[in-house]
């Protein structure tokens, strides 16, 4: 049995000696090539599918070590804002640390199977009127007044957490990817993966891929609006700005945007080609390299291996699965209709 996150890279990790290990044994998530993929772009590529931590989404890297910290220092409830993933692991790993669990979340702009986890953990759900950078605002005050940790990824040790899947990748590799495709909605997850290629002493090509109604680092301004079907990228204002743009400019990779159209091709694609569920933001990084290929700066070769970060399951929005796919066929209870149903 794989180990826990922090029992493998502790060492990696700024923890106290007499913190407790708040885990679900996240981590350790597959890394499957995808050949059909690879043929589309000229280059070996392969998934990291972050959807199969516990919760179903990469969050849960950065909050074994954000609530493990929590708890060592005593706090009694954590809080988070959230479009769901975030939201629906900071419930599971509050119960897991006996603490209580507060989200505020963007009213009737999470899918419906992250309000389910955070509601099914017993967290105490807000839903605000506007949108995450609001809830965001909202949280960051909440926590100056009262005593109670914030574990959105303006915490440190979410970012400390979510480094080790660039450790990962090199462990599973056995060296540094090329390159990383990563959909970029509040910008934590890129800084992470930065970190983590940067103590490993390697510096992969970094390219963001955003919603094109969600992409305020290829616009250069905040987007007091985002509007994008790929909720878990729906943000107007990353609170990892700097940092990210510090990754891809120091990776001499770029950001760009892509549209719900893109993510949604993508999304299917690779459900039908590839065997990979993922929720529409995560497709977000393969309809990027689609349809904005490997660039690279003058003098650079193109980039031979990619790793695309997938960063939830597809069953945490049943809804735009549903409303998306194929119907299902009704047919009688007789042989022959069955028949002509499955082979037609």
């Amino acid at each position: 049995m794989p180990q826990p996150l922090i029992e493998r890279y502790r060492d990696s990790l700024p923890l106290e000696p007499g913190d407790p290990v708040v885990s679900l044994n996240e981590g350790s998530t597959p890394l499957v090539e995808a050949p059909r993929l690879s043929e589309r772009v000229g280059a070996r590529v392969w998934l990291k599918v972050e959807g199969a931590n516990p919760t179903g989404s990469f969050k849960d890297r950065g909050m074994t070590v954000a609530v493990s910290r929590a708890a060592g220092r005593g706090a009694k409830a954590v809080i988070c804002a959230s479009t769901g993933n975030t939201a629906a692991s900071a419930s599971a790993y509050a119960v897991r640390a006996g603490l209580r669990g507060a989200v505020i979340v963007p009213e009737g702009k999470i899918a419906i199977g992250k309000l389910a986890q955070s509601l099914m953990h017993g967290a105490r759900v807000v839903a605000l009127e506007g949108n995450f950078d609001d809830a965001l605002t909202i949280v960051r005050q909440l926590a100056e007044r009262n005593p109670i940790e914030l574990v959105n990824s303006v915490n440190p040790y979410r970012i400390e957490g979510q480094k080790t899947a660039a450790f990962e990748l090199i462990d599973e590799l056995g060296y540094a990817p090329d390159a990383l495709a990563i959909p970029v909605g509040n910008a934590g997850n890129v800084t992470a993966y930065w970190k983590g290629f940067q103590e490993r002493g390697t510096s992969p090509i970094c390219y963001g891929f955003q919603a094109a109604g969600s992409a305020p680092l290829v616009d250069g301004s905040p987007v007091a609006k985002p509007e994008t079907v790929a909720s878990a990228i729906r943000i107007g204002n990353p609170a990892r700005w700097e940092e990210a743009m510090n990754a891809f400019n120091s990776s001499r990779g770029r950001v760009a945007a892509v549209t719900d159209e893109q993510i949604l091709d993508a999304y299917h694609w690779l459900a039908s080609h590839e065997g990979v569920f993922c929720e529409p933001a995560s497709a977000a990084s393969v309809a990027g390299i689609l349809n904005h290929g490997l660039p690279t700066v003058e003098g650079m070769d193109k980039p031979e291996t990619v790793v695309c970060v997938l960063t939830g399951h597809g069953l945490k929005d049943p809804d735009t699965a549903l409303g998306t796919a194929p119907s299902v066929i009704n047919c009688q209870n007789d042989i022959g209709e069955v028949e002509a149903a499955v082979f037609n």
